[in-house]
């Protein structure tokens, strides 16, 4: 099976195929760097992502929050429900860790500006 993919590493947006028997990946073609075969192979057998969405503040309005760093795709759907589940203090600052080691992942959920009520 061949799969065909636009690498994201950086701005070039190299147009990836590649060649996958079942999860495994037999070989990556167009890419420009290494960075971009890492990819592919990332993205075919284990997609990872960072998290970027809104959690509520104490007493009213949302603040932006994210993952400090990539989490299982798969795991996107109940990080969400950890993250709505949670309220953030009205006095949080930019990078005040909401969620510490989210499911299990080594990822902390981090604010991404100031909380201004």
């Amino acid at each position: 099976m061949i799969r065909e993919l636009t690498c994201i590493v950086c701005p070039k947006g190299c147009q990836l195929k590649v060649e996958l028997e079942g999860k495994k990946v037999l070989s990556v073609t167009g890419n420009t760097c290494k960075r971009g075969a890492v990819y592919a192979e990332t993205e075919c057998t284990a997609p990872m992502r960072t998290l970027t969405t809104t959690a509520a503040v104490e007493g009213g309005g949302v603040v932006p929050v994210k993952t400090d760093k990539t989490i299982p795709k798969e795991l996107l759907f109940d990080a969400m429900r950890e993250v709505n589940a949670v309220r953030v203090s009205k006095d949080a600052k930019l990078g005040d860790v909401v969620i510490e080691n989210l499911l299990g992942t080594g990822a902390n959920v981090v604010t991404t500006r100031n909380v201004a009520l």
